[in-house]
């Protein structure tokens, strides 16, 4: 049962970095607000895979103006979890978990924001969300099937087993490379005929030298057609063939929640990108404001946490010049 309304001047929906960041302004603006999250604190972050290690040095990923201090030279997620842990404790950040937004309807002069647990007012509405909730899906027979995964974690639960990979992004070599090192027979199915472009830099030698030495099979210019119980259909340009395969590995990408932006009533353009202001970061609904990677539509590889970081000041900058 919901409880009272509680009244903010802002409500931030998604507890990820940049959803931090936004409570941290303000907070330092003397804003009232509170951070919304349907999961965990950074609840992407969390869902990462366990070993993985971040692009970006550690500094590029600090929010508040607090030292993330890292003992490599590129931080690794159990780090980030724990920084980003110590910053929300340093501001007492005001942050309810596994509380999900049903529904932010406009009146006259705020948002009333319905949750799983209780209904807000806010003068102002910053969606932070991110973009990794929702798997770009391949809609190919046996897509549901228990076998195939959208997400990945640790490698060991794939020990000795036959996996199928799809993709050639940073997700699909990180899954090939630590699968096949726990002793798993690693297929790569690959649409074009290289490793994506976006590959980190000091992984490319390792996964194109795997494939050249014949240790993990690379398809290239090649799709998967079929997930069967037992094997797996590639499409090739040399006619279909069939792979025994016990799990697929769909590192297909992720997109943000579109149906939701919609229901908020933000203008998606043709490429299902949001619209909003660049210099205010305020959407065609006055108060509501987008932040970090959901602004990008279905770019996600435009907005990071290093590049989107300042999305908070340049809200509440304008949140406090509109006062």
């Amino acid at each position: 049962m919901a409880t009272a309304k509680q009244q903010f001047d802002v409500l931030i929906i998604g507890a990820g970095p940049i959803g931090l960041a936004c409570g941290i302004a303000a907070q330092k603006a003397g804003k009232s607000y509170v951070i919304i999250d349907k999961g965990t604190l950074v609840n992407s972050l969390y869902n990462y895979p366990v070993f993985m290690t971040f692009f970006s040095t550690s500094e590029r990923l600090e929010i508040g103006n607090v030292p993330f201090v890292s003992i490599n030279p590129k931080p690794n997620r159990n780090e980030a979890l724990e920084y980003y842990r110590r910053v929300t404790e340093k501001f007492q950040l005001n942050v309810h978990l596994f509380e999900e937004v049903v529904s932010c309807q406009k009146n006259a002069s705020s948002f009333q924001v319905v949750t799983s647990k209780a209904t807000y007012n806010a003068e102002k509405v910053i969606v932070a969300t991110g973009f990794y909730d929702i798997p770009n899906l391949m809609h190919i027979p046996g897509e549901d099937l228990p076998k195939v995964i959208h997400y990945y974690k640790d490698p060991h639960y794939y020990a000795f087993s036959k996996v199928l990979v799809v993709g050639a992004n940073n997700s699909s070599v990180d899954v090939a490379l630590e699968t096949y090192r726990k002793g798993a027979q690693v297929t790569m199915v690959i649409r074009g005929d290289e490793m994506g472009p976006n590959v980190k830099y000091w992984v490319r030698p390792d996964i194109e030298n795997r494939i050249k030495e014949g240790a993990i099979k690379a398809y290239f210019n090649c799709c998967l057609k079929e997930v069967k119980p037992h094997s797996a259909i590639i499409s090739t340009p040399n006619g279909d063939i069939e792979i025994a395969n016990d799990f697929v590995a769909a590192m297909t990408g992720y997109q943000p929640n579109f149906k939701f932006l919609e229901q908020l009533g933000i203008v998606l353009d043709e490429k299902q990108t949001p619209s909003y202001n660049p210099e205010t970061m305020e959407t065609n609904i006055a108060g509501l404001y987008l932040a970090g990677v959901v602004c990008g539509g279905m770019d996600t590889h435009k907005w990071f946490i290093e590049n989107s970081r300042v999305h908070a000041e340049l809200i509440m900058n304008d949140i406090v010049a509109k006062q």
